[in-house]
């Protein structure tokens, strides 16, 4: 019967491992920096995109019921009740059609100012848009 036998090396002593350290940052990090400065590529600038307020129309009334917004905002309302709502300037600036359930109508507020408006066919609902 043949009994294999298994070599243990022996381990690198101190000063081994401290030669191949110092010579590691002595030599080979400074060559690999500035090659991996130079190859970062600088990251693109993002800019978020604002979404535009919206208004729900749900449970006769307008949510938020006042909204103020800076001049050159489009403001949408959307219709979330089963029944019919417009969306009418009492001064008569914008006017919406009668929206159904789900649908929507957009104006753009391009003049400071506050805006007042209420649903025709149910004119207990009012808001505000006020306009800076």
């Amino acid at each position: 019967m043949r009994i294999l036998e298994h070599t243990i090396a022996k381990p690198f002593g101190w000063r081994t491992a401290l030669a191949g350290t110092a010579a590691l940052v002595l030599f080979v990090l400074p060559a690999l920096l500035p090659a991996a400065q130079a190859q970062a590529p600088t990251p693109p600038l993002m800019v978020a995109k604002v979404a535009d307020p919206q208004i729900t129309i749900e449970n006769f009334e307008f949510n938020p019921p006042t909204l103020t917004v800076p001049a050159g905002t489009t403001v949408t309302w959307t219709n979330r009740d089963d029944e019919p709502h417009t969306v009418t300037s009492s001064a008569k600036v914008f006017a919406s059609p009668g929206l159904d359930a789900d649908e929507a109508f957009s104006y753009t507020f391009s003049t400071p100012g506050t805006y007042t408006y209420h649903c025709t066919l149910h004119p207990h609902m009012t808001g505000t848009i006020v306009v800076k």
